[in-house]
């Protein structure tokens, strides 16, 4: 995987986590062609592993069992804080955006339209670590007086996926639900159900949309080849061809500012990044 050589890191292969925002067959074939690429651009091998929980990411890269990972804006912030991992590239979504937003949301028939009325209802959160799942609800619940969220809901869980939280309320499993708006929008464009029958009543800030950071360790030209190849596709042919099926226009260069956003939310929702515990209960 990684090998050491004059203090600096050299590779021909690096495994990449990837977090479980949709389901693993999914994700998988949403990012295989991604890695193809990069490989048949620089001749690094990328081997892709889907990691069971959010947070694995943090543990796989105190391990040293990942070189990077694609990682959501929250443990992109962890991982930035807790174990100066860096920031590379993020795409460009299909609507010209480079983030995306929380939601929280309700069905329809729900007579629920603001967190006064949630009190005594099901809610259903992704992660502990996640922005739009986790940190940003308990962000707004807080600038909205609920300080014990356990106690304001008759339950709360946690789902694991985005996708899975908005099926929760689709179905009435829950009746509040909270995932990132690019899942959601996804969604609402295959099932008409989900534009229909579902209500947000909140959005987050902006954050940066899932990214690719690498350990600080791997050498610089080994990382400014991944970026290199990542930042060209848009002005390659076949790199457009794969940009398309990943969902993207293009990616750019992504850097710790960008992530700003995100320490502001942890620290309103009082989340102290180098120091959190993000074990679902």
């Amino acid at each position: 995987m990684i090998t050491m050589a004059s203090g600096f890191c050299h590779a021909s292969e690096l495994t990449i986590g990837l977090i479980p925002e949709q389901n693993v067959f999914k994700q998988m074939k949403r990012y295989k062609p991604i890695g193809d690429y990069i490989e048949k651009k620089t001749g690094i091998v990328i081997n892709f592993t889907l990691l069971p929980r959010y947070g694995n990411i943090i543990e796989r890269f105190e391990q040293k069992h990942l070189d990077g990972a694609f990682w959501g804006s929250f443990t992109g912030a962890m991982a930035i804080k807790k174990l100066e991992i860096q920031p590379i590239a993020r795409p460009v979504n299909l609507d010209g955006t480079s983030s995306y937003r929380g939601y929280i949301f309700v069905h329809k028939d729900s007579a629920i339209d603001s967190v006064e009325t949630m009190g005594h209802s099901v809610i259903a959160f992704v992660d502990k670590a996640t922005t739009a799942g986790y940190v940003f609800p308990m962000a707004y619940f807080k600038e909205h007086g609920v300080t014990d969220v356990a106690a304001y809901f008759s339950q709360s869980y946690f789902t694991g996926s985005h996708d899975a939280a908005i099926y929760a309320v689709l179905k009435k499993e829950a009746t509040v639900g909270c995932a990132k708006n690019t899942i959601f929008d996804m969604l609402a464009r295959e099932e008409s159900g989900v534009k229909e029958d579902l209500v947000v009543l909140a959005k987050s800030p902006e954050v940066p949309s899932n990214g690719l950071g690498l350990r600080k360790d791997i050498a610089p030209e080994i990382k400014q080849q991944i970026k290199g190849a990542l930042l060209e596709m848009d002005r390659d042919p076949e790199g457009k061809k794969v940009l398309r099926k990943f969902g993207a226009i293009k990616f750019i260069e992504t850097t710790e500012s960008d992530y700003t956003p995100v320490f502001d939310l942890a620290e309103k929702a009082g989340i102290d990044l180098r120091r959190y515990t993000y074990t679902n209960d």
